[in-house]
């Protein structure tokens, strides 16, 4: 596969629905190459290879060459937004970022990165809300999570109190309330989860399997139940370090970075979790012979873990 169609690939996880075999996606991504211009294409790529290389200037000016072809592409705002914000333009974020959520409103991705840029400027989410489909239940729940997992439990305890009862509603509820009963010093997730309530809550059972199966190598078993975790929660990171890891050790070196790279873009506020990806991904590129890629990787490990 190019270079070009395995980035296409990668956006397309944006909006391809979960349960897609990876044929199925190759196959969608031709289809999506089709439905644009080589004007298109090319600025897109370029673009997002400036981002990769953190020229961002040059991407936002190419993301908006694309965004004059195609005006109601959202993932082209979503790409601007991620540009606009590292590059502290947060104003310009702020609106390109409502423009994509606005225009997939149960995108945990885009709404994660409107919550980042309204942070970054010190608003509450609520000075948006009518902007972005506020009274979207996904919405509201993936909001909640968000919250969660950037360890602000009050509020996403008050999201939750506006959300009908549901299995999602009980089971983050508890969450909140283990982790506001933890001592603070705990990390929030272990490589090898805990037995605790599984039965409640199948996002744990998922990583008490993981763990398990990493604990006992079982590296082939890994990639397939990282696999099956990662269709039911796309937006966890130690998922992705699963299946990364055990594509690594199965040999699989290239498609184990994009994939442990993958997790890097979910990982918030898990020191530990975050160690252990770039450590995975130090190993990974030491073995492809790139080392100036491991040793980035590894002067990024925390001390302490």
């Amino acid at each position: 596969m190019n270079f070009r169609l395995k980035w296409v690939i990668y956006i397309l996880g944006i909006f391809i629905f979960s349960q897609l075999s990876y044929a199925q996606e190759e196959e969608s991504a031709e289809v999506f190459l089709e439905d644009y211009t080589d004007e298109f294409q090319e600025a897109f790529f370029e673009a997002l290879k400036q981002k990769g290389i953190e020229n961002y200037d040059k991407a936002v000016n190419l993301f908006l060459k694309c965004k004059k072809l195609d005006s109601t592409n959202n993932v082209v705002d979503f790409e601007l937004a991620k540009s606009y914000l590292a590059n502290k333009q947060y104003i310009l974020a702020e609106q390109s970022g409502i423009d994509a959520l606005k225009s997939e409103p149960e995108n945990f991705w885009y709404l994660n990165t409107v919550v980042d840029i309204m942070q970054k400027q010190g608003r509450p989410i609520a000075m948006i809300e009518e902007q972005i489909s506020f009274d979207n239940n996904k919405l509201k729940e993936n909001l909640a999570l968000i919250y969660y997992q950037k360890k602000n439990y009050q509020e996403s305890s008050n999201i939750l109190k506006e959300l009908k009862d549901s299995s999602f509603k009980e089971a983050l509820a508890l969450k909140i309330k283990d982790s506001l009963d933890r001592p603070q010093n705990v990390d929030e997730i272990k490589p090898v989860p805990p037995v605790q309530n599984t039965n409640l809550n199948p996002l744990l059972k998922y990583k008490e399997e993981i763990g398990e199966l990493i604990l006992n190598k079982n590296y082939s078993s890994l990639i397939i139940k990282a696999d099956e975790a990662l269709e039911e929660f796309p937006s966890q990171p130690y998922f992705y370090f699963a299946k990364g890891m055990g594509l690594n050790r199965s040999g699989k070196q290239k498609e184990a970075t994009e994939v442990l790279e993958t997790a890097l873009d979910f990982l918030i506020d898990d020191i530990e979790l975050g160690n252990n990806i770039y450590r995975e991904l130090a190993n990974v590129y030491t073995f492809l012979g790139n080392s100036s890629k491991a040793n980035m990787y590894l002067s990024k490990i925390k001390s302490g873990s």
